[in-house]
């Protein structure tokens, strides 16, 4: 069914508390002496205790940062992690999903590259792999911050499978994994998981279904709020399908795109049951966009969506782009909501 804006008649107010919800997708940009620490550990100059150490240093600063410029919903900013799925795979010595472990380097994009994780054996849960982090996290704030996790399909697909017969088999079990550690996280206190899934269009027509089928698998039974992260890739090619996800905010990198899933939302519909997460500053980019850029954007948004349905984010994790980069577009972001919001009459 088509979401179309309608108007209200209400005289009340939107609450701000469930109208342009804003929050961060998960990664930032990592302090000079945290890359030069991961560095040097790589190396044997420092050890695991002194690199923990500097890891929560910089989170606690991305916490910090993230209260002052108003984030509604916080993330720990993953300062621990390199690659999404090499950290579960023992990525800098820490505990790695059993029957996993790194493989070689392979390009990522760009000159980056990352260990490429090889399946070997049964995929089977090791304990809290994330919890930690979070719950220090959340300690230094009373904000709510998201537990953030890697879906099982992109998990698989970013690995090299020597065990499983097929394909579905992996996925299903890497589910039943990423599952127990959402127990973990919301046993913890995190009230919002995101799961993020950038790799679910890849083959569309052979195991989209298993892609649904496994997130399924993975919140089935646990009292939290999920939301899925998809980046780029041909989103037109499974949009339907991906309404079917049992998620409550599907989100997207809108600005990217000059907000063509916009046009998409138009054509083939959207459930309305859900929430929208909008990428409205582009992650892969140095720009820096202007407040009046972002408010745009949120406006052609909010002609299809109704502004409670709205969550407001960058369009993907800002690990790529420096401290500096990612204040700056985590700022405008914040500004543009403030500005809408007062046009809007919203409290």
């Amino acid at each position: 069914m088509v979401v179309e804006k309608t108007q209200d008649k209400s005289t009340e107010p939107v609450k701000s508390s469930t109208a342009l919800t804003t929050t961060a997708v998960g990664s930032f940009g990592r302090p000079d002496y945290l890359t030069k620490a991961r560095s040097a550990f790589a190396k044997g100059a420092i050890d695991r205790a002194e690199l923990e150490k500097l890891e929560k240093q910089a989170t606690e600063y991305w916490i910090r940062v993230q209260e002052k410029i108003g984030l509604d919903v916080l993330v720990h900013g993953e300062m621990e992690r390199g690659d999404m799925v090499a950290y579960f795979s023992g990525e800098k010595g820490g505990l790695a999903i059993k029957g996993m472990k790194l493989g070689g380097l392979v390009r990522s994009y760009g000159n980056r590259y990352y260990h490429k994780p090889i399946i070997h054996d049964r995929l089977e849960w090791p304990g809290p792999m994330t919890v930690e982090m979070w719950k220090y996290a959340q300690s230094l704030t009373d904000r709510p911050v998201k537990g953030m996790l890697t879906g099982a399909y992109t998990m698989v697909e970013w690995s090299f499978d020597e065990h499983y017969a097929t394909r579905r088999d992996a996925v299903m079990d890497m589910a039943k994994v990423i599952h127990r550690e959402v127990e973990a996280l919301v046993a913890a206190g995190a009230k919002y998981i995101q799961i993020d899934e950038p790799a679910i269009h890849t083959r569309p027509e052979a195991d989209f279904d298993a892609a649904v089928e496994a997130m399924r698998v993975t919140v089935e039974g646990i009292d939290a709020e999920f939301h899925t992260h998809i980046c780029y890739g041909e989103v037109e090619k499974v949009w339907t399908a991906m309404q079917a996800l049992p998620v409550k905010q599907i989100h997207l990198a809108f600005k990217n795109t000059d907000f063509a899933y916009l046009d998409l939302v138009r054509e083939q519909g959207y459930d309305e049951s859900k929430d929208v997460g909008v990428g409205v500053t582009d992650s892969h980019t140095r720009f820096i966009e202007t407040v009046d850029e972002v408010k745009d954007g949120l406006r052609r948004v909010l002609e299809l969506f109704p502004p409670e349905r709205v969550w407001v984010l960058p369009d993907c994790g800002l690990k790529t782009r420096t401290v500096e980069e990612s204040e700056a577009k985590l700022k405008v972001m914040v500004e543009a909501v403030r500005d809408i919001k007062r046009e809007l009459e919203i409290e």
